[in-house]
């Protein structure tokens, strides 16, 4: 769920300027509380993942929308607010969520990354790997300058867990995740617990991200459009302890 100024938005390609509130076929409006709560009863979802726009893009934020909803939505949270170093990951735990996201878009330095991974549980993170087309997207210099593999890397061996592969060109096209750099960063990090989004097709294709290596995938125009029904989570969720 992608929140723009207290709104449950429809991301496209990452132009942030042109999303526009989202028209799903499973709540009548694009009240982030009627959507979680959609997402729950409606496909028996557990887990939300949340980027507050307004905070990634540094025009305030939604930290009293995240704490109702992690209070009354019923869902385990993983959030991107778009923080830039410790005071900033707390923050964003203490509105209630699970795990905070740690954005390659926002993320000043590496050092900021490994001083947040030494000063916060590697359980309750998760670093996102932000790219558009290919290309790693980031303040920081050194990682706008490394192919994807190489962030892998550093994260790897500065013990981060759990990376979103996201591309940002992607979402919101329903044209496919990039499967091939998820089978890639599988085989050569089998360690990190690998997160797919952007632009997820149909449920044929999460099944192929789990064959190539996913350990979830995220989801959001498939489930509005009704294009991912319940009886395709139920399937998928039954399996293994996949999430979506």
């Amino acid at each position: 769920m992608d929140l723009r100024d207290g709104l449950a938005v429809h991301a496209i390609k990452g132009d942030r300027d042109q999303y526009r509130p989202v028209i799903s076929v499973l709540a009548d409006t694009a009240n982030p509380l009627d959507v979680a709560r959609a997402f729950r009863e409606k496909l028996g979802l557990s887990e939300l993942y949340i980027a507050d726009l307004n905070a990634i893009q540094g025009r305030g934020h939604h930290r009293a929308v995240i704490s109702r909803l992690a209070e009354q939505s019923g869902m385990r949270l993983i959030v991107d607010a778009g923080a830039a170093d410790v005071a900033g990951a707390l923050q964003v735990l203490d509105t209630g969520a699970s795990q905070v996201i740690i954005g390659a878009e926002t993320l000043p330095t590496w050092e900021t990354a490994l001083a947040i991974c030494a000063a916060i549980d590697p359980r309750r993170l998760i670093f996102s790997l932000d790219m558009r087309s290919g290309q790693v997207l980031s303040r920081c210099p050194q990682l706008a300058a490394a192919k994807p593999a190489e962030v892998l890397g550093l994260l790897y061996h500065a013990n981060w867990r759990e990376v979103i592969l996201l591309d940002l060109s992607r979402v919101g096209t329903g044209t496919g995740v990039d499967q091939t750099l998820i089978a890639e960063a599988r085989h050569m990090f089998p360690q990190l617990m690998l997160l797919a989004g952007g632009g997820v097709r149909d449920a044929n294709e999460l099944a192929d991200l789990r064959t190539a290596g996913a350990a979830g995938v995220l989801v959001a125009t498939a489930l509005h459009q009704g294009v991912v029904t319940r009886d395709h989570v139920a399937a998928l969720m039954s399996s293994d302890a996949d999430r979506i």
